[in-house]
This record gives C-alpha cells, sequence and structure tokens, in this order.
C-alpha cells in the first residue's frame, strides 16, 4: 500500500453497489455510507489524485445513486465502461446502432412479459440492454427467472454478454467491462497507479486486469483476483481515508 500512496498521479477507481454503498432492495435506494463518502471527499481533496466510479449502473441512474452533480470532480463509468462522465467534458458515450436499440426494447418488454407472474422479481432498464433483479425473490422464483430470460436470450440474441452479479442477471448488446472500463480511465488520466476495489463477480474483470504497482481491493468475503481483501464498506473507508491522509501530507 505504501507504493500506491507514493505513487506520482494516482486513480482510485471504485465499484459503487456493494462498495461504497450497502446492497439495497430497491436499486434506486443506494447511497453511499457517510464514512465512505468521507474517504471520497478526502480522497478528491488530496493531490495528484483521481476519484472513479466504475458501475455496471446506466450512467443516468449511477448519477443519481451517488449524488453525482456536474460541478463533481468524480469521473464516472457506467453500463460497465460503455458510458462515461468526465469532468470539464461531461457525457461521453460510445455510439448504438439504432438496431441494437430495437433489439433491447423488444427483448426487455419479453423479459418483463415472460417473468410478470413471478413474485420479487423485477426487470432493470439498462442503457444497453437490462438486469433481472431477483434480491426479493424466494429461490425458486429466481432460478425460474433466469432460466426463462436465458431461453429469450438464447433464442434471439446469442451474441449478447451476460453477467452475474449479487442477485442480478446482466443482459447487454455492449460488450465492455470494467477492465475495458480501467484502462480507458487509465488513460485518459495518464495515471501512474491504479487502486481498484469493487465487491461482486463483474469487479473480477478489472481486479485481473491491473498491472504491476497498481492495488487491488475485494471487499468482503470469497475468491478473489485482488492483492488486498477487506471485510465490509467501513474497513474501505478507513483504507481510503490512509491513502488520502498519506497523500496530502505529502504536500505538507
Amino acid at each position: 500500500m505504501a507504493g500506491i500512496a507514493a505513487s506520482a498521479l494516482l486513480l482510485v477507481a471504485l465499484d459503487f453497489d456493494g462498495t461504497l454503498s450497502p446492497l439495497e432492495d430497491e436499486p434506486m435506494d443506494a447511497r453511499m455510507l457517510p464514512a465512505a463518502r468521507a474517504a471520497i471527499d478526502a480522497l478528491v481533496a488530496a493531490p495528484r489524485t483521481i476519484v472513479a466510479f466504475v458501475s455496471g449502473r446506466s450512467l443516468v441512474d449511477l448519477r443519481v445513486i451517488a449524488e453525482h452533480d456536474d460541478y463533481s470532480q468524480v469521473l464516472l463509468a457506467g453500463s460497465h465502461g460503455a458510458e462515461f462522465w468526465i469532468p470539464g467534458q461531461g457525457v461521453v458515450a460510445h455510439g448504438e446502432d439504432q438496431g441494437d436499440v430495437r433489439l433491447r426494447d423488444m427483448l426487455r418488454t419479453h423479459a418483463e412479459e415472460a417473468t410478470a407472474h413471478l413474485d420479487g422479481v423485477w426487470i432493470e432498464p439498462k442503457t444497453f440492454g437490462f438486469g433481472v433483479h431477483t434480491r426479493r425473490a424466494e429461490p425458486s422464483a429466481a432460478h425460474e427467472a433466469n432460466r426463462l430470460v436465458d431461453a429469450i436470450i438464447a433464442e434471439e440474441a446469442p451474441h449478447w454478454r451476460r453477467r452475474t452479479g449479487h442477485n442480478i442477471v446482466e443482459y447487454a448488446f455492449r460488450h465492455e467491462g470494467k477492465d475495458s472500463a480501467i484502462a480507458e480511465l487509465r488513460e485518459r488520466t495518464d495515471a501512474s497507479a491504479v487502486l481498484f476495489a469493487g465487491d461482486d463477480v463483474t469487479d473480477e474483470d478489472a481486479l485481473r486486469s491491473l498491472r504491476e504497482g497498481d492495488l487491488g481491493v475485494h471487499v468482503g468475503t470469497g475468491p478473489t483476483a485482488a492483492t488486498l481483501s477487506v471485510p465490509d464498506i467501513e474497513a474501505l473507508a478507513r483504507l481510503l481515508s490512509v491513502i488520502a491522509a498519506e497523500r496530502s501530507a505529502r504536500r505538507q
């Protein structure tokens, strides 16, 4: 960690749900814990330090839950790196084909119709696809929802990317991942080192993509490609606060 704290230009890239905010039954209720917000504010204020949130959420939803406004210095990578928000530029989106958009809307409707009878299942619209949320569903209903939607995608869009997370399966016509998001953020910022932290299966792509001199942090338990694991959001906030303090001390 000492090397990260001393790096010439540090990019701190962080997943949001489960990493800075507790997972919520209603996804749009997610907000950063106070300790996490304080750590982010300290990092933003630290010299030669850039902060980014990297999420599977669509950019518009990520801005809401992160309480992110046009004056923020925090970079955003939404939709697993298919959409960006950059200070001074605003939204930077990679183009989309109208045929893909029409197919997205049709398949989302099919998924909603196929799962409407299953209690606790919710289809979340996303910019480049949709997600099947099952946090509030019984295991049998969750299994059936995923089976039904998997069959729809296999039949109508077998080329789409499928991702699994905590009680969600996401489908998208774009194939960017958090690894490509980190690569683009690294290039945009010219960072000399990257700290990436996440808690979910989709974060492992980014963790595996890190280079020598970077630091990967896993929030929670279980197997991971991360160099370091912390038990929860509060522990991550303490780690980030220490790094912010060390980088600020170097300005003294």
